[in-house]
């Protein structure tokens, strides 16, 4: 697993937080709660994804105040919606004894893990491209779809994923494969940040590269090992 939390029985735990990313006259980047809440939830599930599993119960960690929390229940809500998933239930809390200069909020998911046949040899692009900040706000055409994501999951198409946060592209790599030294190349930045996983690292078979081209269209690029700095452990 990746940033999840293994509780135990098939069990994980995954979260995540933004700071500073709201409606308040101070926060660094203006954008709505729930925009703000539901690329948190975005990457939440997309690590309980990394960790085949699905969530069965959310928690919103509110320190913005009271009247934040039906705009981040809101975000949450959208990416649920976007995914074709149920809706689990949410529960959580808001700080309101103390007013703070800028927003703050954590979304947190609590996920049961599906059984899934092992996979061997796999195809590894990159979706989706990284950005950060008001990028993000401003080429939302350029980001991972969840939906896409999930429908290539069902089907197969999907073997396995892996998101990409601040670290970026080759950072990630080099925890999923578990070789520090290893490079790469692809057809974008794999060194810059993709913010809330605009990118994700997904494991395709490769008598499926077609069908992977076809469904997720241009923001799809595949990762080559550049075997002359290769390094094995």
């Amino acid at each position: 697993m990746r940033n999840a939390i293994a509780l135990g029985d098939g069990f994980v735990v995954t979260t995540d937080n933004s700071g500073g990313i709201g409606e308040k006259p101070h926060d660094v980047v203006a954008v709505s709660d729930k925009v703000t809440a539901y690329f948190a939830a975005r990457v939440a599930l997309l690590e309980q994804w990394a960790a085949h599993a699905d969530p069965v119960s959310v928690l919103i960690h509110n320190f913005s105040g009271e009247e934040s929390w039906a705009r981040y229940e809101a975000g949450v809500k959208d990416v649920f919606r976007e995914s074709n998933l149920g809706l689990p239930e949410i529960s959580g809390s808001s700080e309101t004894n103390m007013q703070l200069m800028q927003s703050a909020v954590a979304v947190t998911m609590i996920g049961k893990q599906r059984l899934v046949e092992e996979v061997d040899e796999l195809e590894w692009y990159v979706y989706g491209t990284p950005l950060v900040g008001n990028e993000v706000l401003e080429r939302r055409g350029e980001i991972a779809s969840l939906r896409l994501m999930k429908e290539a999951m069902d089907s197969g198409l999907i073997r396995k994923i892996w998101p990409v946060g601040s670290q970026g592209i080759l950072a990630e790599y080099r925890k999923l494969i578990g070789n520090p030294h290893i490079e790469i190349e692809t057809d974008v930045d794999i060194r810059t940040s993709a913010g809330p996983s605009t990118s994700v690292l997904v494991g395709i078979n490769a008598h499926n590269s077609k069908r992977a081209h076809q469904l997720f269209g241009g923001p799809l690029y595949k990762i080559n090992e550049n075997d002359s700095f290769r390094n094995e452990l």
